[in-house]
């Protein structure tokens, strides 16, 4: 042992350094400053660039700035931190002068950092940077809703309601200084400044909400857009999410659902706010003098059915001042007083609970003391969108087209979400009248025809009628969508008397703007495949909050599938924004007495009360305190997590069980293969082997903020919660001679293991039910549905079994995820024997399936863990499994980027690890004689040992 250790030692080096350390990556609420904040009270971060190794910081100052010139000289006329003695360089508080809506300020930040094998020290300092205040009060506003009625407007089976299209005309007077727009759409918009498109990347915003409780706006810088003289303003308007997309009761009832928001017709606001170069103002808002029009090319779009475009209908020149709009509609000022649905948006939760869509009663007290919802007025919903739009984040080009019958099929070579661009049409050899479809699938049939049963009723389908030619209007050569997206591989096109080129596409890959910040490969062929398959999966379902699915008529933020899912696709993507975003619209939708939605925003009216889908809730909160480590959504909705909590245990515990479930273990592996959900009582999970376990978990992590919060009653109390329940779970459905729950399903076993309920002198037992079954029973494949699989791999390889957890890793044989890569996958499916299955429920493209997989990647087989939140302390420990050559694994955390990186060959271990600046690693070293432990600081390190 002691020669073991010596060598360790003596393997470890670091890399050469001179002394060029930087202020990098500086973030006020982690935002570049390019976008105005929702916040009067910002965090500021940074992170170091260096190659030099040892690099800590002793302390920082910040200072923040009316002017520019202030923040360079270093006067911090609006906050001094001075100096402050700490290591910390993430989300430090502003405490200094009072911030208001529209208030820009510069900041610097200067640090004084050890560094070196000789502990050399320096200050240095970051260059400026800078933020606005958004609008942050109702007062802020003078704009009006504005909208119309058009009676061509379907809302009836599947909507349909033309685009409006709304303009206005207006003079600046003098020379501009400063020009900021502030707009939202209820649902969706484009927006246009003198011909101009703002932001022309981005498609589908504002974010989603529950337009009951908010209403996000977007603000953009368009100095450079606007001009002395006259200028234009002219949006493209559609429904979105606001106006229902399903007004079918035979839907509704299919779908399991009595309900689906319906919130109104399309409409708008709109504030200019210009600062000329003298410091005067003047305020463009929307209200009277605007005109609006249906009579456009989009004659209809939503996100099921997708967009018919005709191009016969084209305005002209209608986003340019001077345009002739004599003929177009004065817009309903107030229309939001007339056209909001009220009684749906604002209805009293009882009135649900009568019409039986609530599982338990309210008692007269619950009514008397429920809260009204209801806002003061709609401007008070209006809320500075904090996460980035969806956007143009990547461009796929098809690899081939072939033709069946009299329709061309476009392959894009991978099921992809977004949207068709269509390019060089103007050389199809199309007339003035002539429409080309384009129908949208992930799969094609074995006779090459689309495979679109899947979708279920959405249409998945977009038109294009060709206009005259010779108008200059009609004379678009490239086109996409804007309102709508699909999610796809293939494309079926009709009405084309020509075969198209390939050149001729292109496929928009859509999704809120974020970096990759994961990357992951290993010696495993199937493994790196499923990873491609997650990457492709987990982007595609993000559309301003995680989405089940984006093909089928459902596209939801289910919350069970991101239970544990978040943890994983954290690694992949800086998703901090969007899941921060996401937590807002889970306590949106909670209701009084402390209920939460299934699905976040509530466009269904799932309120089904279980722990496994709503528990999101709080493991979202965690991942984000865990992975980036963010304090202020523990702290935002504390309260209302401890409310569900109550909830439940009040509605639903007896005798220290919760006795509620609604989904089981979904989508266990069926044994027969057109099946979507077992039937086979020996693999389903009992509802309260589910629930009760799940509550224990969820005290814990309730326990964990109560103490960050020093909540100290409440640490006790959710502590004994689960010492409590515990107790109880373990006498009603422990079997103490065998050692096995209830049926002894895996899920049953696994997950009181899991959570830390097993009695110590029982866990083996348990453990060996749990390897009997998946090898015995599931031949070393997975054995779980989704709430079992968010536990399978980590607890396996955590009780020693880690080659059980690679088999079942790298099975390419059902049900595996490898099955579904084998069979042509390029996402992850809904379903295990998603070649197979019914088509009701059989999407593509779902990401629940992953469970804990993503994770088990990054924290076993790379090894990177947080020992503190954001990676302030790091652990490496990796676990080079038999059956793995290599692993190379990186993770650019809030605190820089960790690499892990090993080869194994034979029973030679070598291994290259990164630690970012000012952090330390606690690093563990595999060896034939276990782990040997040692702590670094920041550098590049190499290390060998002997397995």
């Amino acid at each position: 042992m002691k020669r073991v250790v010596y060598f360790f030692f003596l393997a470890v080096f670091f890399a050469s350094c001179g002394d060029k350390i930087e202020l990098d990556s500086l973030t006020v609420e982690m935002q570049d400053g390019s976008q105005p904040l929702a916040t009067a009270e910002p965090r500021f971060s940074w992170r170091y660039k260096t190659d030099c190794e040892n690099v800590c910081q002793i302390e920082y100052r910040i200072i923040v700035a009316s002017s520019e010139k202030n923040a360079q000289e270093g006067i911090g006329d609006l906050w001094d931190s001075k100096q402050v003695v700490s290591s910390r360089m993430l989300y430090i508080p502003y405490e200094g002068t009072t911030l208001k809506s529209r208030d820009h300020c510069y900041w610097k930040v200067f640090a004084t950092v050890k560094y070196g094998k000789t502990g050399s020290v320096k200050t240095i300092e970051s260059g400026v940077g800078e933020f606005e205040i958004s609008l942050l009060s109702p007062d802020d506003w003078r704009a009006k809703w504005i909208g119309h009625d058009f009676e061509d407007d379907c809302l009836e089976g599947h909507t349909a309601i033309a685009a409006r299209y709304l303009r206005k005309d207006f003079n600046l007077k003098k020379n501009i200084n400063k020009a900021r727009l502030y707009i939202s759409g209820l649902g969706v918009y484009c927006a246009y400044m003198n011909g101009n498109e703002l932001a022309h990347d981005e498609l589908l915003k504002p974010a989603l909400s529950d337009y009951t409780q908010r209403i996000y706006f977007n603000a953009y810088d368009v100095t450079e857009m606007v001009k002395e003289g006259q200028n234009a303003v002219g949006v493209t308007l559609e429904g979105g999410r606001f106006t229902t997309i399903r007004h079918d009761t035979n839907y509704l009832e299919w779908c399991g659902i009595l309900h689906a928001a319906h919130y109104g017709l399309p409409q708008l606001i709109v504030q200019l706010e210009v600062t000329y170069s003298d410091g005067t103002t003047d305020t463009i808002v929307s209200g009277k003098g605007w005109k609006i029009t249906n009579r456009g090319p989009i004659r209809k779009s939503n996100e099921f059915d997708g967009e018919t475009y005709d191009a016969r209908m084209e305005l002209g020149d209608w986003t340019l001042p001077g345009y002739d709009d004599s003929q177009w509609l004065d817009a309903v000022v107030d229309y939001d007083r007339q056209n909001m649905n009220t009684e749906d948006m604002f209805n009293p939760k009882w009135k649900l609970v009568d019409s039986g869509m609530w599982p338990v009663n309210y008692s007269k007290a619950d009514r008397k003391n429920a809260k009204d919802r209801r806002p003061e007025t709609t401007y008070h919903l209006l809320t500075p969108q904090a996460n980035p739009n969806i956007k143009v984040q990547d461009r796929l080009k098809p690899v081939s087209i072939f033709k069946k019958g009299d329709k061309w099929i476009l392959d894009m070579g991978q099921n992809m979400v977004g949207v068709l661009q269509c390019n060089n049409m103007d050389k199809w050899n199309c007339k003035c009248g002539d429409t080309v479809v384009f129908r949208f699938a992930e799969t094609i049939k074995n006779d090459s025809t689309i495979y679109i049963d899947n979708l279920r009723s959405a249409e998945a389908t977009d038109r294009y009628v060709f206009g005259d030619r010779r108008t200059k209007a009609s004379r678009q050569s490239t086109w996409s969508p804007k309102f709508t997206y699909h999610g796809f591989r293939y494309v079926e096109i009709s009405g084309l008397k020509t075969m198209p080129k390939l050149k001729d596409f292109e496929g928009l890959v859509l999704y809120d703007e974020m970096s990759v910040t994961g990357s992951f490969e290993c010696s495993n062929e199937v493994m790196n495949a499923v990873y491609r398959n997650a990457y492709w999966g987990i982007r595609g379902n993000y559309r301003s909050m995680p989405t089940d699915c984006p093909q089928r008529d459902e596209r939801m933020g289910w919350t069970g599938d991101r239970t544990t899912g978040c943890y994983g696709e954290s690694f992949i993507f800086d998703n901090h924004r969007l899941y921060t975003k996401w937590l807002q619209d889970l306590a949106d939708c909670q209701w009084e007495n402390g209920s939460l939605s299934d699905v976040a925003p509530a466009y269904w009216r799932n309120y089904t009360d279980n722990m496994t889908w709503p528990g999101a809730f709080i493991t979202v909160a965690d991942m984000l305190h865990t992975r980036f480590g963010d304090m202020q959504p523990i702290k935002h909705h504390y309260d209302a997590m401890r409310l569900w909590m109550l909830h439940m245990k009040r509605y639903y515990m007896k005798e220290g069980i919760v006795i509620r479930d609604t989904y089981g273990d979904w989508c266990m592996p069926p044994e027969s293969p057109e099946l979507i959900h077992s039937k086979d009582t020996n693999r389903m999970t009992w509802p309260a082997n589910l629930s009760t376990p799940f509550y224990c978990y969820l005290s814990g992590k309730m326990a964990k903020f109560a103490k960050l919060l020093g909540y100290d009653d409440d640490v006790r109390y959710f502590s004994d919660e689960i010492e409590t329940v515990t107790s109880a779970y373990n006498s009603k459905y422990l079997n103490l001679e065998t050692g096995h729950y209830s049926n002894n399903s895996v899920t049953a076993n696994l997950l009181p293991l899991s959570f830390g309920m097993v009695p110590k002198e029982l866990e083996k037992k348990v453990f060996d039910n749990i390897i009997d079954k998946t090898e015995n029973e599931f031949g070393g494949h997975v054995s779980t549905g989704v709430v079992g699989i968010q536990q399978l791999t980590r607890t396996l390889t955590e009780q020693g079994r880690g080659d059980l957890a690679l088999k079942i890793a790298s099975a390419d044989d059902y049900p595996s995820w490898g099955y579904m890569w084998r069979h042509g996958a390029t996402t992850i499916w809904e379903l295990w024997n998603g070649d197979t299955a019914d088509p009701s429920m059989n999407s593509g493209n779902h990401v629940m399936l992953l469970g804990d997989l993503i994770i088990w990647y990054y924290e076993y087989l790379g090894g990177i863990r947080a020992l503190e939140p954001g990676y302030s302390r790091i652990e490496l420990k990796p676990y080079p499994l038999d059956g793995l050559e290599y692993v190379n694994c990186s993770y650019n955390s809030v605190s820089g980027l960790i690499k892990s990186n090993w080869t194994r060959k034979g029973n030679r271990f070598e291994w290259d690890i990164e630690i970012p600046a000012n952090t330390t690693a606690e690093i563990w070293l595999p060896t034939k004689h276990g782990y040997q432990k040692q702590t670094l600081t920041s550098g590049k390190h190499h290390m060998s040992s002997k397995l």
